[in-house]
């Protein structure tokens, strides 16, 4: 939780943290990734049997991916969709390879090969070290495809999808523990859009089915952006069977400081999340107040989060789906993750998991060559939270400048708070503050106040700042934005500097 006093220029900015504030614990799944089935993500992502560079594994995995997600300590995956997973048929992507058929596959308008399905991505998610997260697919798929997709998966018993798991190989069941109960179904673009009222029907008998056969799930519903009668109507029909609540958001704007406020609009979208969770488990009637009968109980004990299961900056227009969505990130994007992972950091307590769309390739942090892997410059914010961003998040108090102009989303300016100085702060499992600090100000250097005890000793690490233009990139052969390490001794003042993410840590 951060809070924000704001400043007239010229007057000194601030910002205050302490270890003993604690807030929440930070779930490490807000550090999750995402493979879909579109562009390069799959097949010449994680998966590229045919290069000849010396980069894959007996299995076709590509070794530096692997290593690059173990570096990320991506602790979940979601998988395989995506609008992907509207048409997608799990058993076309088991058994011999050979006998996999081909289909067309409409949401990015290719052909899917199915040559790698659900036992390749457990294989891969075991070789990086995460859980695997799986959508179902209620879009052309049935509550019976469902079913058998989680007995094929977890099921121990002798029973005939458990039986084909052992026959394809896989002894042992993968215990997948996260589902989610369809993706984007209320969107234009999908096969088998559908109503708020038929979903939250079907989502809550699939749910009740899924769990009869598998109470140890983990279901997740399928939310819109957040503030929309979509999540509001959903959340009150299937409360009950809702262990996390899925919303989605990408931000972008061609202006440097739209873009790098806009994912402001992610937090305001997550407390009206929270509050239609509330209402959907608090609302009573009171039909009988007086007469002292009233029943003021939740509808469920247990309080779900939210499950941000697609987040990132993508412009569609600059990066289309269908032609692979292969963005070329800048130091505003860099910074507008940072961001993101902020809002994620001071909403600690009501993120159950986040994955950011994509984890290769696909409006991705890194992206795959021939010859080897390219971090782009949003990788680089995104290691060091994963890194050091853990444990507890603090309360903490900034005090600088706003900024004023035009936002993406509109709505943005007139309803949140955008100061030009975009902190969070944790105190992670060693006992050391981190204070994550956005300076948004592409033009201008923050000496800012900190209560840090003088003399301490401060280790530094800076993305950004002067040494680097706003619209710097990396491209392979030439990476300019990276991170630059020092340390400070602490004095009463330190200076974040322009157009820059910087974390400080120290020992509490």
């Amino acid at each position: 939780m951060t809070t924000y006093t704001q400043i007239k220029e010229g007057v000194e900015p601030s910002i205050f943290t302490s270890s003993k504030h604690v807030v929440a614990d930070i779930n490490p799944l807000i550090y999750g990734g995402f493979t879909e089935h579109m562009g390069r993500c799959i097949y010449g992502g994680i998966y590229d049997p045919t290069n000849t560079n010396g980069l894959i594994d007996e299995r076709g995995f590509r070794k530096d991916v692997i290593e690059c997600m173990k570096e990320l300590q991506v602790p979940v995956v979601r998988y395989p969709g995506g609008n992907f997973v509207a048409t997608y048929r799990w058993q076309d992507g088991v058994g011999p390879r050979e006998k996999r058929p081909k289909r067309p596959e409409l949401a990015w308008d290719g052909i899917e090969t199915n040559q790698f399905g659900t036992d390749e991505f457990m294989q891969w998610c075991a070789a990086v070290g995460t859980e695997p997260y799986l959508a179902l697919n209620m879009g052309t798929g049935t509550l019976e495809d469902a079913m058998a997709w989680v007995e094929y998966c977890n099921s121990d018993k002798d029973t005939y999808w458990a039986n084909l798991r052992r026959a394809n190989g896989h002894e042992k069941p993968y215990n997948v523990k996260y589902w989610a109960l369809g993706n984007e179904v209320w969107g234009p673009w999908q096969v088998e859009q559908d109503t708020k009222e038929n979903y939250a029907k079907r989502a809550y008998q699939w749910g009740k089915a899924l769990k009869l056969l598998d109470p140890s799930i983990v279901l997740i519903l399928c939310g819109k952006n957040g503030h929309s009668d979509w999540d509001r109507y959903v959340l009150t029909e299937c409360i009950r069977i809702t262990d996390m609540h899925s919303i989605h958001m990408y931000t972008s704007d061609a202006n440097h400081y739209a873009n790098a406020t806009s994912p402001r609009a992610a937090e305001r979208a997550i407390e009206m999340t929270m509050a239609f969770i509330d209402l959907a488990r608090c609302d009573f009637d009171y039909e009988n107040y007086f007469t002292g009968v009233i029943d003021t109980n939740p509808k469920t004990p247990h309080r779900p989060t939210i499950c941000f299961d697609e987040w990132n900056v993508w412009n569609p227009v600059r990066a289309p789906g269908n032609k692979g969505g292969e963005e070329l990130y800048d130091l505003s994007d860099a910074l507008a993750v940072a961001v993101w992972l902020n809002v994620f950091v001071r909403q600690a307590k009501n993120i159950g998991m986040a994955t950011i769309a994509q984890s290769v390739n696909v409006i991705s942090p890194l992206m795959t060559t021939e010859r080897g892997v390219v971090k782009q410059s949003t990788y680089w914010p995104l290691y060091l939270y994963s890194k050091y961003m853990r444990g507890k998040s603090l309360a903490t108090h900034v005090c600088s400048e706003a900024y004023n102009g035009t936002t993406f989303p509109g709505w943005l300016a007139s309803t949140a708070e955008l100061p030009l100085l975009d902190a969070s702060a944790a105190l992670s499992g060693d006992g050391y503050v981190n204070l994550a600090v956005v300076n948004i100000a592409e033009n201008q250097d923050m000496e800012t106040a900190l209560m840090v005890p003088e003399g301490t000793e401060v280790q530094v690490f800076v993305v950004g700042g002067a040494e680097n233009n706003i619209r710097d990139s990396n491209v392979e052969g030439k990476e300019k934005i990276a991170i630059r390490e020092s340390t400070w001794k602490a004095t009463s003042k330190y200076v974040f500097g322009r157009r820059s993410f910087t974390l400080l840590r120290w020992k509490a």
